[in-house]
């Protein structure tokens, strides 16, 4: 099957809702809102993520217990979603793009934030399709370690 690169269609749509759900839901420390996102059921134990410099994890209950202590370890954290596309083949969607993540730097002595900090990942994100929408079942995310200059020779 071929994928559809039509980002304009209804169906890209959505698969981009979920996207922005799961950015949103890590936003705010919402694990209900994650958990509902990720795939579940017979696809449960199937799923993966990759967090940035992080081992693949493997299953549902993995995946949401490695999100449960990243939130509660995250004072503050906001993503801007960049390069966003979606393929769509069948009951499968792939969407890529870049996370730009700000995030809250704790002082050392555990007192209030003492500044901010950013980075860059570029994701993949593969959904599938279920009787209740779009479900995610792959989750990847690189670090981007530095900026290559197109006119540099690699």
């Amino acid at each position: 099957m071929n994928p559809i690169d039509d980002q304009t269609s209804p169906e890209a749509d959505a698969v981009r809702e979920v996207n922005l759900a799961l950015w949103t839901a890590v936003e705010e420390g919402d694990i209900d809102a994650l958990g509902a996102i990720w795939a579940d059921g017979a696809d449960a134990p199937s799923v993966t993520c990759v967090h940035p410099g992080w081992p693949a994890l493997h299953g549902r209950a993995e995946i949401l217990r490695s999100y449960a202590l990243i939130m509660a370890n995250t004072a503050y954290v906001q993503f801007f979603l960049t390069d966003v596309e979606v393929k769509l083949a069948g009951e499968v969607a792939v969407l890529s793009c870049t996370a730009n993540m700000l995030t809250g730097m704790a002082e050392e002595d555990g007192g209030d934030e003492a500044g901010f900090a950013g980075g860059r990942a570029v994701v993949t994100n593969v959904f599938r399709r279920t009787p209740t929408g779009w479900r995610l079942w792959l989750h990847h995310a690189s670090p981007v370690m530095a900026e290559v200059d197109a006119e540099e020779e690699i």
